[in-house]
């Protein structure tokens, strides 16, 4: 019996937002942390900036603001348009998987 399998993500010239991105991203909201939302998903700090950094320029706008450590520590957060960003995206990606069960039903079962 077959199964459906898929990606969906956003695409300007190159990958914009997808799973990935979107999974860091609520990472950061939990933890108040781009490293560890990295770690969390085996992702080198690095990585995940950089990842962040592209976004951001294919975006136009910025998904998090940082601020450095000191001696109250630092952290990082989730800006407004990231905020609305996942929300839309997760809101979509429900709907497509209900749509492309629904087609994959008609076309396969």
């Amino acid at each position: 019996m077959y199964s459906l399998k898929y990606k969906i993500w956003l695409d300007s010239d190159g990958k914009v937002f997808g799973e990935g991105p979107c999974k860091l991203l609520l990472g950061v909201a939990e933890t108040g942390s781009l490293i560890r939302a990295a770690r969390a998903m085996h992702m080198s700090y690095s990585q995940a900036y950089n990842l962040i950094k592209a976004l951001e320029r294919r975006l136009g706008f910025a998904l998090i603001t940082s601020q450095a450590g000191g001696s109250g520590g630092g952290g990082s957060e989730l800006t407004p348009q990231a905020q609305k960003l996942i929300s839309t995206y997760q809101s979509f990606s429900v709907e497509c998987h209900q749509a492309l069960t629904l087609i994959f039903e008609k076309h396969f079962r």
